[in-house]
């Protein structure tokens, strides 16, 4: 990925995090905007996010994408870029790892003290 994508990226993840937690909604107290993936045309972005308190991901991105034209207009007018990408919001699967991972270190550690 170019050092611009990355800017970009970068960027969209720090107005996305700051818009989304001046929202009123309950269902978005727990989100964190973890990262951004901005198509090279930048008329289309996904953004990963974690949601602590496991189960309540579905209405964590049933709230966002609510939000999606919000969110975006928070974009047209923090971010000067050509366009404004369309948002797609998904569950980070790099923390989903993270913690299957680690349940499994655990598992094997509990094994090993036995």
């Amino acid at each position: 990925m170019s050092d611009r994508m990355l800017r970009v990226n970068s960027i969209l993840r720090e107005v996305l995090a700051e818009e989304i937690e001046r929202m009123s909604d309950s269902r978005l107290e727990l989100v964190s905007v973890t990262a951004v993936d901005t198509a090279p045309n930048l008329r289309h972005a996904v953004v990963y996010i974690d949601v602590l308190g496991r189960g309540s991901e579905p209405d964590a991105l049933a709230a966002l994408g609510g939000a999606a034209k919000r969110l975006q207009s928070a974009i047209g007018r923090e971010v000067r870029i050509k366009y404004t990408p369309t948002l797609e919001f998904a569950i980070d699967p790099g923390v989903i790892e993270g913690e299957r991972i680690d349940e499994i270190l655990r598992s094997l550690k509990g094994a090993e003290e036995e």
